[in-house]
């Protein structure tokens, strides 16, 4: 059968495979893997694909149209049933520390990259089937994904990019046509779900944890070569491969994560398993499995089930960023051989957050910037005031910063206070009410301070605070749907969040407080690294 004409444009690229040495072994039969960076494995065919869902902002990426000329032949190519020209399917090998605790090898273990394609105006971008299948890597799990995960991975990846958030991107969705046996909470009660296959696509998928592995090994070697691959192909402003090249390369991983990490906190993501291999070289937001989102503001929110502890609350992503690139940092000492350079890279990461997150506070709450340790600490102290607030009624963070830039200057506290009623589950208590009375007076003291145009404010902070964000429930709802071979309530979704900051009046019901239902529902409040 032959290639429509879209599949058969694309052209691949084999520079990481070029670079770097190759696992001698072609068998997928999961096993250690030593002195290699990626191992030759082909996707396990199956039975029945069929495509359900295709991002047009994605395949611009690629080079391809909005739609697909032949969804069949689509969904045949990207649930592995058949090869495009230059695809040699590879799963990479790396390690990494999972809870706090190194775990060793672990590598792609659902995951295959098709290759590197070379897309308009020379763009490289990876492209990656997850849920194709066993790997080398896939330990005694089966290498499959069920229609759950992926949905909500290829949800979350486009809508992180159209809310401005660094990502991986998703291409595609692509039901497979064959079961998948998973047990969500791992309590004994395991389900067949309909299996699918998401296509992942980004600059580099490269983690953290594909450091850590050969220099937890001593393979110095495969260390170099990886680094050095990375820095020529990703990062090639900062020089030929060299020490004090290696130290700017980490010093701008410290930079990108920092960053990262403020844009979670600005639009209320919890990645929700922050393991040192679910952190991108690259500063991308990678890997999304019991990820949540904010609904009621509160720091101590994971979504993940296993997470029991809360190491990977919301509040603690910006520490937890901090103590995995000093684990980054350990694994590139072998060829730095200069502790106290990278120590003081290191140190960079935190004045890169608290200026990025300072930044971010201003914008959220129409706050003018102002230079100085003393301005900086007077507006982050509004903002932890604000979020004592919280703690006194059910506040919905969302819908709280979209009706905070609509009270009027000099508005009565009364009058403030009706505003932001929206964004409460419950009535607020007398107590509550005096508190963000109080608080709503700082708040309208300190921007009178500022001679910024009240519209142009305005605008800045619905610039940083989305209207709409693909919270949980609304995931569980397109899964549900799609469960039972509907997917327009995913397109519709899909749709609405391509324009995240601009209010949708025909999708105001997606813009909504999180309904009862949904507040202890599964899916929707606990998930499971099976997500």
């Amino acid at each position: 059968m032959n290639l429509p004409a879209d599949l058969a444009r694309l052209r691949f690229d084999a520079r990481f495979t070029e670079a770097l040495p190759a696992d001698p072994l072609t068998l997928a039969q999961p096993r250690i893997v030593q002195g290699a960076a990626y191992s030759f494995c082909a996707p396990t065919p199956v039975p029945a694909p069929r495509l359900l869902a295709w991002s047009a902002d994605c395949a611009w990426l690629l080079g391809l149209p909005a739609q697909p000329d032949d969804a069949d032949a689509a969904a045949g190519i990207f649930a592995g049933n058949r090869l495009l020209p230059g695809s040699q399917p590879y799963a990479t090998c790396y390690g990494g520390h999972q809870f706090g605790q190194w775990a060793g090898q672990l590598g792609d273990g659902r995951a295959l990259m098709l290759g590197t394609v070379i897309g308009p105006a020379g763009l490289r971008q990876e492209v990656q089937l997850k849920g194709a299948g066993l790997t080398p890597y896939s330990r005694h799990a089966d290498g499959r994904a069920v229609l759950r995960s992926s949905l909500r991975e290829y949800l979350c990846s486009e809508a992180m990019h159209h809310l401005g958030v660094p990502t991986t991107r998703a291409l595609c969705l692509v039901a497979t046509g064959e079961p998948v046996v998973r047990d969500m909470f791992y309590d004994g009660h395991p389900q067949a779900e309909p299996g699918a296959i998401v296509t992942r696509v980004a600059e580099s998928f490269l983690r953290f944890g594909h450091f850590e592995l050969p220099a937890a090994r001593g393979d110095t070697a495969l260390l170099k070569a990886l680094l050095d691959h990375a820095l020529t192909t990703h990062f090639p402003t900062l020089g030929a491969p060299s020490r004090d090249a290696y130290v700017a390369l980490f010093r701008e991983v410290c930079r990108r994560t920092a960053g990262l990490v403020a844009h979670w906190l600005r639009v209320g993501f919890v990645h929700g398993v922050m393991n040192t291999d679910n952190l991108s070289l690259l500063g991308l937001t990678i890997d999304y499995g019991p990820y949540g989102w904010l609904d009621a503001f509160d720091p101590g929110f994971t979504p993940n089930t296993t997470d029991r502890g809360g190491r990977y609350a919301y509040a603690e992503q910006a520490r937890v960023a901090g103590w995995n690139l000093a684990c980054l940092a350990n694994a590139l000492l072998p060829l730095v051989e200069d502790a106290s350079a990278l120590e003081a890279a290191l140190e960079t990461y935190s004045d890169h957050f608290e200026r990025s997150y300072l930044g971010v506070l201003r914008d959220k709450l129409g706050l003018p910037a102002q230079a100085g340790d003393a301005a900086a600490q007077a507006d982050f102290g509004l903002a932890s005031a604000l979020f004592a607030c919280f703690a006194e009624v059910e506040t919905d963070m969302t819908i709280f910063y979209r009706r905070l830039a609509r009270i009027a200057p000099g508005a009565s506290p009364q009058a403030a206070l009706e505003e932001i009623a929206p964004a409460f589950y419950a009535a607020p208590t007398e107590a509550a009410r005096a508190r963000f009375a109080e608080w709503l007076t700082h708040w309208q003291a300190r921007l009178a301070s500022s001679p910024e145009d009240p519209a142009a404010r305005r605008a800045r902070m619905d610039a940083a605070n989305p209207w709409l964000i693909p919270r949980n429930w609304l995931a569980q709802q397109a899964i549900d749907a799609a469960s039972a071979g509907d997917m327009q309530p995913l397109e519709r979704l899909m749709r609405a969040l391509r324009e995240p900051y601009r209010e949708q009046p025909d999708h105001a019901d997606l813009a909504a407080r999180r309904p009862d239902w949904a507040r202890h529902a599964p899916g929707c409040a606990a998930l499971s690294c099976s997500s």
